[in-house]
């Protein structure tokens, strides 16, 4: 699955790390893969990106196999494909590049065989590019995060189009997991005006589980902890525990609600 979100500052590696490590939580064997160049996700799961060697970067080149730089990371149930510096000039290398949307998923194809996973989470960068693509590619499923605001409607439609070419082009399977509404104050009318008005668009592609803003969820990266280590008894902490909850009931039934209804809509007709 992967964790997308073209607008910065939604929450997004939050979301990466910490479903991750509360799956962890769960008894689950779950795969970080860190593709954006900031590595945030690498170091937000407790490994210090200044000292990784061999990162997602050698693998989408072809340089080495995944294998050799996923790395067991001090947050139970949780493995890492970390990401460093390196990735930054990874889309300008891979530009022409044959099967170049292709590179994670290839290099993926070899562990999901083995089946050693329960999850492979991917966190993307802050954006379209060829990064996050390949990341689609490779993905059965995309989680959403959202602030709620306008602005945000409007990234929401665009990130579906993307998703609709990916899976017209080069991944017929993938689906849209849901739609998470993160960093949320409730105290705010907007926020319950847009959160109504996404759920009658996307209706139930959109989850229960909230994830609030936190000044406890804030400091744990700091500590390079996700929010499981850092506080379990913070509100942070609860919003992730019942997400993954959520999750996997949601992976274990047979969720295949359609896509379409957000085709139609864009942000215009959102009346917030």
């Amino acid at each position: 699955m992967v964790v997308a979100n073209q607008k910065g500052g939604v929450a997004k590696t939050t979301t990466a790390v910490n479903l991750a490590a509360s799956l962890g939580d769960f008894g689950k064997r779950v795969l970080l893969v860190d593709l954006d160049p900031q590595a945030n996700a690498t170091s937000g799961i407790g490994i210090n990106k200044e000292e990784v060697q061999k990162s997602v970067y050698d693998a989408i080149i072809g340089k080495e196999p995944i294998q050799s730089i996923i790395v067991e990371t001090p947050t139970k149930g949780v493995w890492l494909a970390p990401a460093n510096l390196a990735l930054v000039g990874a889309e300008v290398e891979l530009v022409n590049s044959d099967r170049r949307e292709l590179r994670l998923a290839d290099s993926f194809s070899e562990i999901v065989s083995k089946n050693e996973y329960d999850f492979i989470i991917i966190d993307t960068p802050p954006s379209l590019g060829l990064l996050t693509l390949n990341a689609f590619t490779a993905s059965q499923s995309v989680l959403i995060p959202m602030q709620c605001e306008y602005y945000a409607l409007e990234g929401l439609a665009q990130l579906y189009k993307t998703i609709q070419l990916v899976r017209q082009k080069t991944n017929q399977q993938l689906q849209i997991e849901g739609l998470l509404f993160s960093m949320v104050d409730m105290r705010a009318n907007l926020t319950m005006q847009v959160m109504q008005e996404v759920k009658n668009i996307l209706k139930d592609k959109v989850y229960e589980t909230v994830i609030p803003r936190n000044i406890r969820l804030a400091e744990a990266p700091s500590f390079g902890k996700p929010i499981v280590a850092y506080d379990r008894h913070s509100r942070g902490a609860e919003a992730y525990e019942k997400l993954a909850k959520e999750f996997l009931a949601r992976s274990a039934g047979t969720e295949t609600a359609p896509t379409q209804p957000i085709a139609q809509a864009t942000p215009q007709e959102v009346p917030i």
